[in-house]
């Protein structure tokens, strides 16, 4: 596996797969044809579909302001977001032909099938494997023999150095929540929806504890999500549609609980072994496997993160890192006119509280349960290959067909 730092990727909404992956690709590409006369985008599959509503001709051209972006209905063979770019000289000779996939998480891959693969390994964001063990239950049986928990199995892996990497995604996490709730009014795109975060938070004071604790998470949520989708300053947790559930746990146990900074890092570090197990695995691309590999990867870091928060044992920390995960199978990805707004920000909140009550029942059991994490992620993974395509981020099924905007 690499490292942890593909999966907490700091970046501009509204999503990795087709903001932040599109864009990187264009900066690869042009700075290997830096002096061509034109330049084509081709978009494939998902992009293609939901491109506009996502930006993502908006960020290749951001970065090629000359390119001529062409939208493709059908879709490449290696992954539903496939993008195609060329380049010519002044006399129209084609200078440079290059086929490459966002895979999820703002992450690039090239079919294998094809070489050379010129760009993407190339590039600096590409790194080697930091991890010899990919199955979270070999990594708790190595962490059992050398008596660590998660973080300490990252950190002999990745060096003393991704703290302070892990200290600017906290500070970016954080930083998402604090905006998101100072902004009010109407985001982006033809839905014309309201923030609501700033509501919900002021709302909170009106209620018990209890239902004071939920609401709170729920702004917290949707504020990173909010930000978001208008295309503020996120971390991709998985992925940017997912942001808001990870740092809506951690913002909301840190300023309920007082944990420490060192804490909170160690947290994050357990949950992004989380989201890599994921990927490495399975996929955490709405386009590939439906919203489950977003959002209900997403839940699990969370719950994962919170349970080690609070005193977790290896195998409880895996039980609601399962649980967060099992409890979203077969969600779908069917974005209302191809924007990360409906149903995508509510679905942050609830999964945000769905990992706090993952945490809950964790802890309360002895962290035997019948289903591994491993299993589900297999699952996951199998249950998003069945589903069909038009309810894997095309905006042509499921919400999206019977919503307009």
């Amino acid at each position: 596996m690499k490292s942890i730092r593909e999966i907490f990727r700091i970046g501009y909404g509204p999503s990795s797969s087709h903001t932040m992956g599109p864009r990187k690709a264009a900066e690869l590409f042009i700075s290997a044809q830096p002096d061509a006369a034109r330049y084509q985008a081709h978009l494939y599959g998902s992009l293609s579909a939901t491109g506009k509503g996502h930006l993502t001709d908006a960020a290749i051209i951001d970065v090629i302001p000359s390119v001529e972006i062409v939208w493709h209905e059908d879709f490449l063979s290696f992954h539903p977001n496939g993008m195609r770019f060329c380049a010519w000289d002044s006399q129209e000779n084609l200078l440079d032909d290059w086929t490459v996939y966002s895979v999820g998480g703002g992450a690039l891959a090239e079919d294998p099938a094809l070489l050379p693969h010129r760009l993407v390994a190339a590039s600096p964001d590409s790194e080697v494997p930091v991890y010899p063990l990919t199955r979270l239950s070999e990594i708790k049986e190595y962490c059992e023999s050398q008596g660590w928990d998660y973080w300490e199995y990252v950190e002999h892996y990745e060096g003393k150095e991704i703290w302070d990497y892990l200290r600017q995604v906290w500070t970016v996490m954080r930083e998402a929540v604090e905006r998101g709730l100072d902004h009010e009014g109407v985001l982006p795109g033809p839905l014309h929806l309201r923030r609501k975060a700033a509501s919900y938070y002021i709302k909170v004071a009106a209620y018990r504890d209890n239902l004071r604790t939920r609401g709170l998470v729920f702004s917290y949520a949707l504020a990173v999500s909010e930000e978001n989708a208008s295309g503020g300053k996120i971390v991709t947790a998985p992925t940017c549609g997912s942001c808001g559930v990870l740092p809506a746990v951690l913002y909301h146990t840190w300023r309920s609980r007082d944990f420490s900074e060192t804490r909170i890092l160690h947290a994050l570090a357990t949950a992004g072994l989380i989201g890599n197990v994921v990927k490495e695995n399975a996929s955490i691309s709405g386009a590939e496997v439906g919203c489950q590999g977003e959002v209900g990867v997403a839940c699990a870091m969370a719950s994962a993160a919170v349970n080690q928060l609070f005193g977790g044992t290896l195998a409880q920390i895996e039980y609601a890192a399962e649980m967060g995960l099992e409890h979203h199978l077969g969600m779908t990805c069917d974005p209302v006119c191809g924007l990360v707004q409906i149903p995508c920000i509510e679905r942050n909140a609830f999964a945000a509280a769905r990992a706090l009550d993952s945490n809950t029942y964790a802890a309360f059991s002895d962290g035997s349960h019948r289903v591994s994490f491993d299993r589900v992620v297999d699952v996951m993974k199998e249950t998003g290959h069945d589903l069909p395509s038009l309810y894997k981020e095309t905006a042509q099924g499921g919400l999206a067909k019977d919503y307009k905007s």
